[in-house]
């Protein structure tokens, strides 16, 4: 496939009385809205010049220099574009945020078909997408699980990308999840602070070891709040700092809770991992010990993890504005509801 069509070119011109310096610190200074990655492609690419001489990325550069530069072609993706429905939350030129439906994966795999959010984004995007790393391809700066439906925001452009990327791993957004859980936790609300890491024994699994916290609501006198602890491993030396608040929104008897999460770090299985520890399983996790609760007929037993990503609050990376993000449950996790409102009734 050709190459999309190559940007516009860009001049800068070093102000009067600046000190000399290299010519890529002088155009990620003006340029922030570019990558240094980005400009480094462009000087890798003999794209920057000064009075029609190519400049190297350390050619020192001085007051009054005029600098032209243009972004290297994007290349277009190895993947298909497929035209998948996708149901927009929020869209501008920058990103685009969504509801995921559950069962969709969001990178494509060894393992995956043609069916993942990338290969729906390439054509819902088309021909909008600035280039991320030089590829034409949607900048995904989180992921949910197959399984887990909600809330997800892209990135359009580097600019975009990178800031949205700095928000995450500085911790500065707010991400709620709705979960259903097996039995009707004593509390009302609590917070599990355990570190998670690989279970050393089961590769595909994640857990919450005992390191150096607890959970600072797990109740001791209840046996299932220690079902994870009997056969616990020694502390993990990888495993990584994790925090999970929950409260309950709603119980169905002691047949299970509609619990809402906050997650204040992003590992793998966290809330699953967490609320596991706490003796309450998510209702459709047989990785982590679900099993089909005869209560409930055999027709609404969960097809899946019951998570959803409800809620987001990011920074917009490029006007500042606040985007307060909402998504509403799919229509199997308010039919799992429903049917354990009516068993919790018998």
């Amino acid at each position: 496939m050709p190459a999309l069509p190559p940007q516009p070119p860009n001049t800068h011109t070093v102000a009067p009385g600046a000190r000399a310096q290299r010519a890529d610190k002088a155009l990620a200074l003006a340029f922030p809205e570019h990558s240094r990655s980005a400009l480094q492609r462009a000087f890798d690419a003999g794209l920057v010049t000064r009075n029609n001489t190519t400049l190297t990325r350390d050619t020192p550069v001085h007051a009054g220099d005029t600098i032209t530069f243009t972004m290297p072609p994007t290349k277009p993706s190895a993947l298909r574009p497929v035209k998948i429905p996708l149901d927009i939350l929020y869209e501008d030129k920058h990103l685009l945020a969504l509801n995921k439906p559950p069962g969709m994966v969001v990178h494509p795999g060894s393992a995956t078909g043609e069916d993942t959010l990338v290969h729906a984004l390439l054509a819902h995007c088309k021909n909008t997408l600035s280039g991320i790393g030089g590829v034409e391809r949607p900048g995904i700066v989180h992921r949910l699980d197959r399984e887990t439906s909600g809330v997800i925001i892209v990135a359009k452009t580097d600019a975009a990308h990178r800031g949205l990327a700095e928000q995450f791993s500085a911790r500065s957004l707010q991400k709620e999840y709705l979960a259903l859980v097996t039995g009707a936790p004593a509390l009302l609300s609590g917070s599990v602070t355990k570190p998670i890491g690989r279970h050393p024994t089961q590769r595909h699994k994640m857990m919450a070891f005992d390191k150096t916290t607890q959970s600072t609501q797990s109740d001791p006198s209840d046996p299932s709040d220690q079902s994870d602890q009997s056969d616990a491993p020694p502390p993990s030396p990888r495993a990584r700092d994790a925090r999970t608040d929950w409260q309950v929104i709603e119980k169905y008897a002691t047949l299970a809770a509609l619990l809402r999460c906050t997650i204040h770090t992003g590992r793998t299985h966290q809330i699953r991992v967490h609320l596991k520890s706490l003796g309450h399983t998510l209702l459709g996790d047989a990785v982590y010990g679900w099993k089909p609760d005869p209560r409930i007929p055999a027709k609404s037993q969960p097809r899946r993890v019951m998570l959803h990503a409800e809620h987001l609050v990011v920074t917009h990376p490029i006007t500042h504005k606040t985007l307060d993000l909402r998504a509403p449950p799919p229509k199997d996790f308010s039919a799992m509801i429903r049917a354990l409102k009516s068993a919790a009734k018998k």
